[in-house]
């Protein structure tokens, strides 16, 4: 009854804008992340009459001791830091939340002559940018529908460079745009993704200055019809650069900075992780979290220079690249990095950062099997009164320390979903190298049979084992006779 007075006062102090909630259980464990497009009514919903909720709000009701909350600058940022919040604490509540094709992305090929802008639930390895992911994508196409008046572009790729068609009617598409003019207006939607308004519609105004100077008020008169769209847009789309979680309120990163003592919290957590088969195609992943929050659009990938099968070597090539004079100068420098592994990747990735001259940079491990968090001994003032809080224990092994934590507690929810997003990253490395190997292995290293021809054949046939199927007579209709002897005869 105390208990509940409590949260009635806190309660009376939710806010009107939109946020991201977590409801508590009595041990202080989040069992439910929801979003709010106004956060005080859509809590305070859950302590009124229960005669209208199903089974599992009335179970979860009966829970809650303690609601948190954080707000955001809108309704889709909090949609994109509900899934970031869910896939972290895995609350057993958001049941409906866990399955990952609920999520979308947004899709952008910058390299491409002609990039175009979609949504996809599977990102791939294939050079585009990608931007999300978010849970509701009925949303975020609403959001792009409204952008694409302001920043035209094509929604699906053109036949043969700007094509005139309905859309270009409506000033959807990039009439009279060449590629360098059209890639320029994707960088700008691109931006406004990520979040900077303010600083566009800056820039806005001075190209319509300049436009009314040199008296083409035609331009103007354009460039200001799009300042008064963006400023008609009360939200940002999608979320950005700008901290709207205050990273004070996130307990594991607060658990994180008593536990191993550190000067301050870990804003730029980078996770790492080796992928390979039999020590055939290694590559390692770079993902980071700041704020808590995964940024793809600063991950990285590496391939080995030379393969082997040896984890620690690997690990030590990758770790001695990514602290290289040039990549901290590009990239900055981490808080904390996080290694997929035990006491010997850890061991390596240490040796490495001595190498580099980075000793100030923290480093720890994650041990797959037990869920160990492992540290040098000498390097942390590990706080075992902050251990016993957590529930955990610590154990001695050689020059290392074992800190076992629940499985439910902050930390390891952190950790963990650092260290699997770091491993799917390898292995989607790993795997497009791996079937460009198997196609290359057959085709590849043929006298006189070039990148060209390779590609019509596989287009004809489907597949590089499709033309090793295929008879000389149904070669030579594609290639020629004597490419096609050629050909036959390498691969026969």
């Amino acid at each position: 009854m105390e208990n509940l007075s409590k949260l009635e006062i806190k309660l009376k102090t939710l806010p009107r804008s939109s946020g991201v909630y977590f409801h508590k259980d009595k041990s202080g464990e989040i069992i439910y992340v929801g979003k709010a497009a106004v956060l005080k009514n859509r809590v305070r919903q859950y302590f009124q009459s229960s005669r209208d909720m199903d089974t599992k709000t009335r179970a979860l009701v009966a829970e809650i001791y303690d609601t948190d909350w954080v707000e955001t600058e809108s309704e889709v940022d909090a949609l994109f830091l509900e899934a970031e919040m869910v896939k972290r604490y895995m609350p057993r509540y958001n049941i409906l939340l866990r399955d990952d094709k609920s999520l979308v992305y947004i899709r952008i090929d910058m390299k491409n002559d002609w990039p175009f802008v979609s949504f996809t639930r599977n990102p791939i390895d294939d050079g585009a940018e990608y931007y999300g992911p978010y849970f509701n994508a009925f949303a975020v196409k609403k959001a792009l529908r409204y952008l694409r008046r302001i920043f035209p572009h094509y929604i699906k790729e053109p036949k043969s460079g700007v094509e005139k068609d309905f859309d270009s009617h409506l000033g959807l598409s990039p009439v009279g745009m060449n590629s360098s003019e059209y890639k320029s207006n994707l960088r700008r939607l691109i931006s406004y993704i990520k979040g900077n308004r303010k600083a566009l519609i800056v820039d806005f105004e001075k190209d319509m200055k300049i436009a009314a100077e040199n008296q083409d008020f035609e331009s103007a008169a354009k460039i200001r019809n799009r300042i008064q769209n963006l400023k008609e847009l009360q939200r940002r789309i999608v979320f950005g650069d700008k901290e709207f979680l205050d990273i004070n309120k996130d307990r594991a990163l607060n658990d994180l900075v008593d536990l191993l003592d550190l000067k301050k919290i870990p804003t730029r957590i980078e996770g790492f992780d080796i992928s390979h088969m039999s020590g055939t195609n290694v590559v390692a992943s770079m993902v980071v979290f700041k704020n808590g929050v995964s940024d793809r659009s600063e991950y990285r990938k590496f391939k080995i220079h030379v393969d082997r099968n040896d984890d620690f070597y690997n690990m030590s090539e990758t770790l001695t690249r990514r602290l290289s004079e040039k990549n901290i100068k590009s990239w900055g420098k981490p808080s904390l990095i996080l290694i997929d592994g035990g006491k010997g990747q850890l061991d390596a990735a240490i040796k490495s950062r001595g190498a580099c001259g980075q000793n100030e940079i923290p480093f720890i491990g994650l041990a797959k099997r037990d869920e160990q968090i492992v540290v040098k001994f000498d390097e942390f003032n590990i706080s075992k009164i902050k251990v016993e809080q957590l529930g955990g224990s610590i154990e001695f092994s050689e020059n290392y320390l074992l800190i076992n934590l629940p499985k439910s507690s902050a930390i390891i929810k952190l950790l963990q979903r650092i260290r699997d997003e770091s491993h799917r990253f390898a292995v989607s490395y790993h795997t497009v190298l791996k079937r460009a190997k198997q196609t290359e292995s057959i085709l590849d290293g043929i006298p006189g049979i070039g990148a060209k021809t390779r590609t019509k054949l596989i287009r004809h046939f489907g597949s590089a084992r499709g033309v090793a199927r295929a008879s000389n007579e149904e070669i030579s209709k594609i290639i020629g006779k004597l490419k096609a002897e050629e050909i036959y005869k390498h691969i026969k």
